[in-house]
C-alpha cells in the first residue's frame, strides 16, 4: 500500500482547505482510509475515517467542520476542512487500516501512512 497526501497550506481562521490522498490501486478493497494529524508537541491523533459504503466517523473536535470522502474508482480519499481554527494546525497524514471498525480511532492500528502534509491556521 502506498499513500501520497497533498493539499496542505496556510490559511487564516475561518478558512478552508481540501486535502487529497492518492492510494495505490486496490487499497480500498481491504482497508479503511483515515486522516490523522500531529500538532507540535502533541501525540498523533485520529481525525476522520472512511470505509466502503461511504461510512464515516469523525473526532469530536472536527465534527461538523470536516468531511471525509473517497472516490474508489480513482483510489482517492479527501478531507474537506472548513471553518479552520489555530487548533487545527498540524501535519496531516493519510493512513490505511484493516482493523475492526470498533478500533477505527486507534492510531496504532493504522498500518500504512503517507508522508504528511502541513496545515497551518493563523489567527
Amino acid at each position: 500500500v502506498q499513500l501520497q497526501a497533498s493539499g496542505g497550506g496556510s490559511v487564516q481562521t475561518g478558512g478552508s482547505l481540501r486535502l487529497s490522498c492518492q492510494a495505490s490501486s486496490g487499497t480500498f478493497r481491504n482497508y479503511r482510509m483515515g486522516w490523522l494529524r500531529q500538532a507540535p508537541g502533541k501525540e498523533r491523533e485520529f481525525v476522520a475515517v472512511w470505509r466502503s459504503g461511504h461510512i464515516t466517523d469523525y473526532a469530536d473536535s472536527v465534527k461538523g467542520r470536516f468531511t471525509i470522502s473517497a472516490d474508489s474508482a480513482k483510489s482517492m480519499v479527501y478531507l474537506q476542512m472548513n471553518n479552520l481554527n489555530p487548533e487545527d494546525t498540524a501535519v496531516y497524514y493519510c493512513a490505511a487500516t484493516n482493523t475492526i471498525w470498533g478500533r477505527r480511532r486507534v492510531v496504532e492500528d493504522y498500518d500504512y501512512w503517507g508522508q504528511g502534509t502541513q496545515v497551518t491556521v493563523s489567527s
